[in-house]
C-alpha cells in the first residue's frame, strides 16, 4: 500500500511538471511575502485545478518588490516552454512610486503583446493607484487596465484588494500584504476569469 502511493505521487509529479503551464507574473502580492509561495494565491489556484481535473503546472513567477520596469528583465524567460496562459499581476508598485500612466501602459503592452504572439492566452490583474500622488493619477491608473484589457481582448480581474484589505482577518500586521486566508480571498476572484480559458485533462 505504501509503496502504491509512493508511486502514485511521483507519477502525479511527473504529470505536473510535464503539464502545460499558467505562469503568474506579479510582485509581493504574487510571490507570498509573508506567508510563502505554498500560501500565495498561485498555489491556492493549483489546487483548484488539481481539484477541478485541470492538468497545469502554476508557475509563481512573483518577484517582492517587482515594477512593470523590472518584470520587462524577466518575462521572457518566464514565458519559455509550454506556456498556455499568463496572469499579469504588476502595477501596485509602479502606483506607490508615481510611475506615469503612460509608461505603465506601455510596459503592461510589451508583456501582453509578447504572450499574444507566442499564442499564449492572457489574463490581467488590475491594480489601484491609493491617492498619493492626487485623485486624477489613481483615476487614470485605474482606467489603464480597462484600456489595455479592451484593446487586447483579454479578461480583466478588477483589483484584487479591494476588499482584501478592508477585512484586517485577510490582511497580515502591516495592512499591505494578504494573509492565507487573503490569498484564498484573491484565488476566489481570479479563479472565474480563469477557468474559461481551461482545458480538461483527458
Amino acid at each position: 500500500m505504501f509503496l502504491a502511493v509512493v508511486t502514485a505521487l511521483a507519477v502525479s509529479g511527473t504529470a505536473r511538471e510535464d503539464a502545460p503551464r499558467i505562469v503568474v507574473l506579479g510582485d509581493s502580492l504574487t510571490s507570498g511575502r509573508g506567508i510563502g509561495k505554498a500560501e500565495a494565491y498561485p498555489a491556492v489556484l493549483q489546487s483548484r485545478l488539481d481539484d477541478g481535473g485541470y492538468n497545469y503546472q502554476v508557475v509563481n513567477a512573483g518577484v517582492s518588490g517587482d515594477t512593470t520596469a523590472r518584470a520587462l528583465r524577466r518575462y521572457r524567460e518566464a514565458l519559455d516552454g509550454d506556456v498556455k496562459i499568463l496572469i499579469v499581476a504588476l502595477g501596485a508598485n509602479d502606483g506607490l512610486r508615481g510611475v506615469p500612466v503612460e509608461q505603465l501602459k506601455s510596459n503592461l503592452s510589451v508583456i501582453i503583446e509578447e504572450a499574444q504572439r507566442r499564442d499564449i492566452a492572457v489574463v490581467l490583474v488590475g491594480m489601484d493607484a491609493l491617492p498619493f500622488h492626487g485623485w486624477a493619477y489613481s483615476v487614470a491608473f485605474h482606467r489603464a487596465y480597462e484600456e489595455l484589457a479592451a484593446r487586447y481582448r483579454i479578461r480583466l480581474v478588477p483589483f484584487v484588494l479591494m476588499n482584501v484589505m478592508t477585512d484586517a482577518s485577510l490582511m497580515q500586521n502591516d495592512r499591505a500584504h494578504p494573509n492565507q486566508a487573503g490569498a484564498r480571498a484573491i484565488a476566489d476572484l481570479i479563479w472565474p476569469h480563469l477557468q474559461p480559458l481551461l482545458e480538461k485533462a483527458e
